[in-house]
C-alpha cells in the first residue's frame, strides 16, 4: 500500500513538472521577444504539440496538460506570424477540433475560442460571408458543448430536433475520407509509373532517332564511297585497256618489222644516242634480245641534270673512256659544303643529332636554306651571349643517372587480376585438364565435356557486345581523327617550317666540325635547345633566346600553337594499341555474326528477339566499323607520310613518340615565352624603378643648388638680424640665438676680425 502511494506521489510530481514546464513555454510564447516565437516556430514546436495531442492518453487529456497546451497554441496564436503558421497548418485546425471529446471543461472553452477566434479572422478562407453563419456556427460548438452527459449552461437552452453527433457524422465521414485518400494516392502512383514510362520510351525513341541518323550518315558513306571506288575501277580498267591495246601494237610492229634472228640494230650518228631494238615475239610472249655490242668511240649519254632535292639518278653504266668517282665522294644527291659563317670565339654547343645525306630524300630539309636566316640574325650577341669560356661538367652525372634509372625492372602484369579469378573458377567447375579441355574445343565437343552454361554464354556476350560496341567507337574514333589531323597539320605548317630552319641556322653556327655544316636534324634534337645556357645569365637557355629572336624577326612562328592545336591528343596514340582494338572490334564482329548464324539454324522461340534485333545491329555496326577503319587507313598512310617527311625511319616510330616529341617541345616553347615575358615585366619595372630614382635623385640636387644659391644670395644678413634684434630687445633673451643657417663669410674672409657683439659691456 505504502509503494502504491509512493508510485501516485510520484506520477503527481510529474505531471506537475510537465504542466509547470508547458505553462512556462505559454507564458514565454505570450511574453518573450518576437524572436523566440519565431525561433519556436523555426524549430517546428507547433508539430510538436500537435502531435501530443494526438497520441495523448485519457488520464494525459483529462489532465491540466491539455488545457495548457491548447493554452500554448492560443498564446502562439497572439501575433500575425504565429497565427499564420497555426492556419497554414494541415492538420492544426483537426486536431484542435478534437480536444472537444475531453471531460474537461476549461479545455473545452479553449478551444472554442480559438475556434471562434479563427472564425472571425479576417481574410481568412475560413470567414463566412454574412453574420448568420457565425451565429449557426456558434450555436452549434454551443450544443457540442451541451448536448454531453455532464455539460450544463443554464444560459443557454438547447435545440430541439437537432443531433449534434449526426451533424458531425455527416459532415465527416473517415472511413469515405480514408478511401479518398487511398484512391488519390493510387492515382498518383499510377500517374509517376505512367511519367517514368513515358520517359522510357522518349529516351528509347531518342536513342533510335539517334541510331537512324547515324545509320543514314553511314549509309551515304558508304555510297559515297562505291562510286568513288566504281569510277576508279572504270579509269583502272579503262587504263588497263590501254595498256593492252599498246603491249598488242608494240607486240604487232615487233612480229612484223624485224629481220631473220631478230631486229635490225640501228646506230645513231657518232656520239649519238643508241636507239632501242624492238623487241621480238614468240607466239604472245615477246623475247628479251641479246645485248648489242657497244661502239668504240661512242659514249652513253649522260642523264638530265637534277632539280633540286629530286631523287638520285640510278646507277648508269660505266662511262666508256671516263674516269670513276674518287673513293670517299658523297654519292646520291652530292650536297656541296654550306658557306656557314664562322664565329670569332668558341662557342657552346648545341647537342642535336645531325640527320645524314642519305636519308635527306623527300624530306623537308630539302626545302630549307638556313643560309637564309644568318642575314637576319646578329652573329655578335649569339656569340657574345653563348661564349663558351665556361665549361660545365654535369653531363656525365646526367647519364649516368639516366644509366642508373634504365636498370630499374618494372613488373609486367599478363593478365588483370580479376580475369585471372574468373578463368580459375571456371577450370575449377570444369575438372578437366588443359589437354583435354584444347581437344574439346578442336573437336567441337563431340564428347561433350563442357557444360552447356558455359557455351549459352555466347549470347549474353553477344548482347554484351552490343551495347558496348558504340561506346569503344566512340572511344577509338577521336584518336583516328587526332592522328589524321596532326599528321595533316605538321605538313601543311609553314611556321613550323620556318622554325626548323632558324633552329638548323643556330645550330651549323653553333657547332663546329663534324657536328656542323648540317643539312637537317633529327626531331628529337629539339627538346634538347633547352640544355644549352647562356654564359651571362644563367636562367637563360638557347631556348629563351631562339624564342626572342622569332619574336623580333619572326613573329608569326610564335604562334605555332594554333597550327598544330591536335598534337596533345595525338601524342597520346599508340599505333600498335590501336590496331588491337581494332582487331578486338573485328573479331567481337565476327564472334557476333557467328552467333546470328547459329541462332538462325535453330527453331524460333516466342518472344525470341535476337535474330532480328542482332541483324540490324550488325548492318548497323559493319558500316560504323568500316568507316572508322577506312578512316584509320587515311590516318597511317598519312602518319607515314609525315614521319618520312621529316626525316625519320617508316615503322620504327609511333605516334605517341613522334607527336610527343613536338608536344614536349610546345609545352617548353610556352614555358619558355612566358618566362621570357615575366622577365621583359620585371627588367621594365627595375628600369622604371631606377628611372624614377634618378629623377628623384637629379631633382634633389636641383633644390640642393637652388638652396646655396639662395644662401649665397642672402649673406650678410646676420648683422642685420642683429641690429633687428637690439630694436626689438630680444637679444637680451636667454634663449636667443642666430640662425645657423647663415654663412659668416666675414670670418671666413678675414679671420682677424671681431665677431658681432652679442653682449653690451657699461
Amino acid at each position: 500500500m505504502a509503494v502504491r502511494k509512493s508510485l501516485i506521489a510520484l506520477e503527481k510530481e510529474d505531471e506537475e513538472e510537465r504542466n509547470k514546464t508547458i505553462e512556462s513555454l505559454k507564458t514565454a510564447l505570450r511574453t518573450q521577444p518576437m524572436r523566440f516565437v519565431t525561433r519556436f516556430i523555426d524549430l517546428d514546436g507547433l508539430t510538436c504539440i500537435l502531435n501530443f495531442l494526438k497520441s495523448m492518453d485519457y488520464e494525459t487529456s483529462e489532465s491540466r496538460i491539455h488545457t495548457s497546451l491548447i493554452g500554448c497554441i492560443k498564446a502562439l496564436m497572439n501575433n500575425s506570424q504565429g497565427r499564420a503558421h497555426v492556419l497554414a497548418h494541415v492538420e492544426s485546425i483537426n486536431v484542435i477540433a478534437q480536444s472537444l471529446t475531453t471531460e474537461n471543461i476549461k479545455t473545452k472553452v479553449a478551444v472554442l475560442e480559438i475556434l471562434g477566434a479563427v472564425c472571425l479572422v479576417p481574410g481568412d478562407k475560413r470567414s463566412g460571408n454574412t453574420v448568420q453563419y457565425w451565429l449557426l456556427l456558434d450555436r452549434i460548438l454551443q450544443q457540442i458543448v451541451l448536448q454531453n452527459d455532464k455539460g450544463h449552461d443554464p444560459d443557454v437552452t438547447p435545440l430541439e430536433n437537432f443531433n449534434v453527433k449526426n451533424v458531425v457524422r455527416m459532415l465527416v465521414n473517415e472511413n469515405e475520407v480514408k478511401q479518398w485518400k487511398e484512391q488519390a494516392e493510387k492515382m498518383r502512383k499510377e500517374h509517376n509509373e505512367l511519367q517514368q514510362k513515358l520517359e522510357k520510351k522518349e529516351r528509347e525513341c531518342e536513342a533510335k532517332t539517334q541510331e537512324k541518323e547515324e545509320m543514314m550518315q553511314t549509309l551515304n558513306k558508304m555510297k559515297e564511297k562505291l562510286e568513288r571506288e566504281s569510277q576508279e575501277h572504270k579509269a583502272a580498267k579503262k587504263q588497263a585497256a590501254d595498256l593492252m591495246a599498246q603491249v598488242q601494237d608494240l607486240s604487232n610492229r615487233a612480229r612484223y618489222s624485224g629481220v631473220p634472228g631478230g631486229p635490225l640494230l640501228t646506230h645513231g650518228a657518232p656520239g649519238g644516242p643508241i636507239p632501242l631494238p624492238a623487241l621480238p615475239s614468240v607466239g604472245d610472249h615477246p623475247v628479251p634480245p641479246a645485248a648489242p655490242p657497244l661502239p668504240l668511240g661512242g659514249l652513253l649519254p649522260k642523264p638530265p641534270p637534277l632539280p633540286p632535292g629530286g631523287p638520285p639518278p640510278a646507277p648508269s653504266l660505266p662511262l666508256s673512256g671516263g674516269v670513276p668517282p674518287p673513293p670517299g665522294a658523297p654519292l646520291g644527291l652530292g650536297l656541296k659544303k654550306k658557306n656557314i659563317p664562322q664565329p670569332g670565339n668558341p662557342l657552346k654547343s648545341f647537342n642535336w643529332s645531325k640527320l645524314p645525306e642519305n636519308k635527306l630524300e623527300e624530306t623537308i630539309w630539302m626545302d630549307i636554306n638556313d643560309l637564309n636566316v644568318f642575314k637576319v640574325l646578329d652573329l655578335e650577341d649569339i656569340e657574345k651571349t653563348f661564349s663558351a669560356y665556361q665549361r660545365q661538367q654535369k653531363e656525365t652525372d646526367a647519364n649516368e643517372d639516366a644509366f642508373n634509372s634504365t636498370k630499374k625492372v618494372k613488373e609486367l602484369s599478363v593478365i588483370d587480376g580479376r580475369r585471372a579469378q574468373n578463368c580459375n573458377i571456371l577450370l575449377s567447375r570444369l575438372k578437366l585438364s588443359n589437354e583435354e579441355i584444347k581437344r574439346a574445343i578442336l573437336t567441337m565437343d563431340e564428347q561433350e565435356d563442357l557444360p552447356k552454361d558455359m557455351l549459352e554464354q555466347q549470347r549474353l556476350q553477344s548482347l554484351y557486345f552490343k551495347k558496348k560496341f558504340a561506346e569503344r567507337v566512340a572511344e577509338i574514333k577521336p584518336k583516328v581523327e587526332a592522328l589524321l589531323s596532326s599528321s595533316k597539320e605538321v605538313l601543311e605548317s609553314k611556321n613550323l617550317l620556318q622554325l626548323l630552319e632558324v633552329v638548323l641556322a643556330f645550330g651549323n653556327y653553333m657547332n663546329k666540325g663534324q657536328r656542323g655544316n648540317a643539312y637537317g636534324f633529327k626531331l628529337s634534337s629539339l627538346n634538347k635547345i633547352a640544355d644549352t645556357k647562356s654564359s651571362i645569365e644563367k636562367n637563360i637557355t638557347l631556348l629563351h633566346y631562339l624564342i626572342t629572336i622569332l619574336e623580333k624577326k619572326y613573329p608569326k612562328v610564335v604562334t605555332i600553337h594554333g597550327d598544330l592545336h591536335n598534337i596533345p591528343d595525338a601524342a597520346k596514340v599508340n599505333l600498335i594499341e590501336l590496331e588491337k582494338e581494332f582487331s578486338s572490334l573485328r573479331n567481337g564482329l565476327k564472334a557476333v555474326e557467328n552467333e546470328l548464324e547459329y541462332q538462325k539454324s535453330q527453331p524460333a522461340q516466342s518472344g525470341d528477339k535476337f535474330v532480328s534485333v542482332v541483324s540490324q545491329f550488325i548492318t548497323v555496326a559493319s558500316f560504323s566499323f568500316s568507316d572508322v577503319e577506312d578512316l584509320l587507313l587515311d590516318a597511317k598512310d598519312l602518319f607515314g607520310k609525315a614521319v618520312k617527311r621529316f626525316g625519320e625511319e617508316t615503322g620504327k616510330i609511333q605516334p605517341d613518340e613522334f607527336f610527343g616529341i613536338f608536344d614536349q617541345f610546345l609545352q617548353a616553347f610556352a614555358e619558355a615565352k612566358q618566362e621570357n615575358e615575366n622577365m621583359r615585366r620585371k627588367k621594365e619595372e627595375e628600369e622604371r624603378r631606377a628611372k624614377m630614382e634618378a629623377q628623384l635623385k637629379e631633382q634633389r640636387e636641383r633644390e640642393r643648388k637652388a638652396k646655396k644659391a639662395k644662401e649665397g644670395s642672402e649673406e650678410g644678413g646676420e648683422f642685420d638680424d642683429l641690429v633687428s634684434a637690439l630694436r626689438s630687445g630680444e637679444v637680451f633673451d636667454k634663449d636667443f640665438k642666430l640662425k645657423r643657417n647663415r654663412k659668416r663669410v666675414i670670418s671666413q674672409v678675414d679671420g682677424s676680425r671681431e665677431r658681432p657683439v652679442t653682449k653690451l659691456n657699461y
